[in-house]
Order: structure tokens, then C-alpha cells, then sequence
């Protein structure tokens, strides 16, 4: 979840460390908080930056990078999943 103060920079960075540890699918999603008793919301992150994220990703070698405001970990699991 991004949206909580992170720079991208250090998202590219946990990702870089995600490739390291084999991992070959990304989800990065928009954090909601659920209620005011969650931790607040630092900013909403625009639709280029989640692109960004993407194509990087592809770039560092993920198979797929699933990226935007409403993908959370499940999004598109079984596509991802068959292939």
C-alpha cells in the first residue's frame, strides 16, 4: 500500500529487495484508511506514479505487476496465478 509518506524512491527500492528474494508478482495498491481511528492518509498517489511503478517492475523482471488506486493483494489472482 502506497500513500502513507513512502518517497518512490523507496518503493522502487522494497521492490528491488522483493526481485532479490524471488518474488515474481507485485501488487501495489492506494492506502484507504477504513476510519478515523487508522492511521491518516498522507497523500493519494496519481495514476502515473502507480504506471511508473508498473513498467519499472516489468523492468526489474517481475512477471507481473498489477499497480493502481483499487488493486489490493488479491487483485487478478487467479489470471496471475494460470499464467
Amino acid at each position: 500500500m502506497v500513500g502513507l509518506g513512502e518517497t518512490p524512491e523507496e518503493v522502487l527500492d522494497l521492490m528491488g529487495h522483493w526481485r532479490e528474494a524471488s518474488v515474481d508478482i507485485a501488487t501495489l495498491g492506494q492506502y484507504l484508511p477504513p476510519s478515523p481511528l487508522h492511521l491518516p492518509l498522507e497523500r493519494y498517489v496519481e495514476p502515473a506514479e502507480f504506471e511508473m511503478y508498473r513498467r519499472k517492475g516489468l523492468e526489474m523482471g517481475f512477471q507481473r505487476v498489477e499497480s493502481g488506486p483499487l488493486v489490493r493483494s488479491s487483485y487478478h489472482a487467479q489470471d496471475s496465478y494460470q499464467g
